[in-house]
């Protein structure tokens, strides 16, 4: 029997994206039901009651949220191909480390950034901050997981598809700061199918974000 998987997800959500990369990478074929945030459904207030956000993965009627821990699932439950994770326990924990760190700091500074408040020009410096060490962690590797995409290529890459609306709002440039990581995004949407999937275009993402700005008052 076939597994019945269900993503409850938001298009724009980089978290979400992660999660997308990484079915598409293992080859599992899954359903897609976008979210209304402002109108949560049902669903997912059942399906994630505690935090009430995407995205939740449900594999035969079973709820996992959280990004992160669904790309440990996922790489669990499905690991007859493209691991995300290595198998040996120190690296694996230094890949759960900088992904952790991945989670912790580029969308809540990102968000700073584009919302444009006081603050910015301190959020603006946060980012570049955080995207050079990223930087200095990827080195001269093709991808943070060496020869191949891991965990860290896919906790980070979606936010890479925000990095337009951060520039245009804030008046900067990511890519005269972290040339480096800029040709890694462009690397893994080239190489590798399952990121130009499941990552919209930054045009579209400027889009929403103006949008949202009107909607909250901030322009």
């Amino acid at each position: 029997m076939e597994d019945e998987v269900v993503l409850l997800d938001f298009w724009t959500s980089s978290f979400a994206m992660r999660v997308k990369i990484a079915l598409g990478e293992k080859g599992i074929k899954y359903k897609c039901k976008q979210e209304d945030l402002f109108n949560k459904s049902p669903l997912l207030l059942e399906m994630n009651p505690i935090h009430k956000k995407i995205p939740v993965l449900i594999h035969n009627g079973k709820p996992i949220s959280e990004s992160l821990i669904i790309l440990q699932y996922i790489d669990q439950v499905w690991n007859h191909k493209s691991p995300l994770l290595p198998s040996d326990p120190y690296q694996r924990s230094q890949a759960l480390f900088w992904a952790d760190y991945i989670d912790k700091k580029i969308y809540g500074i990102g968000r700073r950034v584009w919302m444009g408040k006081e603050d910015q020009e301190e959020a603006k410096e946060e980012l570049m901050q955080c995207l050079k060490t990223l930087e200095r962690q990827l080195g001269d590797k093709l991808y943070f997981g060496g020869q191949n995409i891991g965990v860290v290529d896919v906790a980070l890459v979606p936010f890479t598809t925000w990095f337009y609306s951060y520039e245009t709002c804030g008046n900067f440039s990511i890519e005269a700061g972290c040339p480096k990581l800029v040709a890694w995004a462009k690397r893994c949407k080239e190489n590798y199918r399952s990121v130009s999937e499941a990552l919209p275009h930054p045009i579209q993402i400027y889009e929403y974000v103006m949008e949202l700005k009107k909607r909250l008052g901030l322009v």
